[in-house]
This record gives C-alpha cells, structure tokens and sequence, in this order.
C-alpha cells in the first residue's frame, strides 16, 4: 500500500468517534459537578472535597447524637471511636466527663442549653484540617466553631485566634 492509496474517508465511524468523545467529556464534566454539589458546593481545591464531605457529614452526625441527647454516641463521633470505653486511657486529654460539661444540656458550661437544630454555615481550609462554623437553634449569631480533621478523622473546637467573623468575611 503506497501513499496514494490511502482507505476511503467513513463518514459515520467519525461521527461515532466525535460523539463518544464529546459524549465522555460531557459525562465526566457532570461527574465532576454532581461531586462538588454533595460535597456541599466548597470553594477550595477538588483534592479536598472529600475532606469537605466527610467533614459535613461527621459534624451532623455529632449534632444529631447530641440533638437527641445521646452524648455517648456523641463522644464516640468526636472522637472518632465507636468503642472509646474500652480505650478510656486514649482519651484522657478530652475526657468523657469534660465533654459532658461542654455538650451537656443541663451544663453550667454550655452557653446555648438544649440543642435542638444545627445549621453548617460555612466549612473552609485552614491549615490542614477544616474549620466548620455552626449555628444551633436558629441563631444567627455567636456560631460554634469545630475543627474537623480529614487525617484522623475527629472533630475538636477551634482555638480562640482561629473563628468566622460574623456576618461577611471570611475566617479571622
């Protein structure tokens, strides 16, 4: 076969081939934008939208088990052991008793009482680990700001330099 015979032009096999691959472009684009709508729209790099997921999802379970005033399930949520009693010596810098006055809804300690809703008003990327900002029981001010960890996968507060600003902003 020399140069000047070269197979005839097939129309309907470049069209299939065109439409496969704007057809798997299109797919992958929409893939692409189902996984950033549930990992709740973030606006930060794809490499950490799992973090921003897994993230909201944690800190729902927590407010759940808190909601219902489950704090064993809680605690076991934030710290990321469903078993913690058999590990009570892992726990020791945070423990259950502490966590009790912190979450408790009958707790002098507790500055928003019975918990019954929560709302993530924001998750963004400071460092490594995700600060999430939260509203409880429809306030719109004074939100709890928790750290979620995506390497060991446990929730803990926020220090006091590192919060939302309330109101438009960003991170202080």
């Amino acid at each position: 076969m020399t140069l000047l015979d070269a197979p005839k032009y097939d129309e309907v096999r470049e069209k299939r081939r065109t439409t496969i691959l704007f057809g798997s472009a299109g797919l992958v684009f929409l893939l692409f934008v189902a996984w950033w709508l549930v990992a709740g729209r973030p606006v930060d790099f794809p490499w950490r939208w799992n973090a921003h997921l897994f993230g909201r999802i944690t800190v729902n379970n927590f407010f759940d088990a808190v909601e219902k005033n489950d704090l064993q399930k809680a605690y076991g949520i934030w710290t990321h052991d469903k078993d913690w009693q058999q590990h009570l010596p892992q726990h020791a810098g945070y423990t259950f008793a502490r966590f009790q006055g912190d979450w408790s809804p009958s707790s002098p300690d507790n500055d928003y009482g019975n918990i019954q809703s929560h709302r993530i008003a924001a998750a963004r990327f400071r460092g490594n680990a995700l600060l999430l900002g939260i509203f409880v029981n429809g306030r719109k001010a004074k939100a709890i700001n928790l750290i979620f960890d995506p390497r060991d996968k446990t929730l803990n507060f926020a220090p006091e330099d590192v919060r939302f600003l309330e109101g438009p902003g960003g991170i202080s």
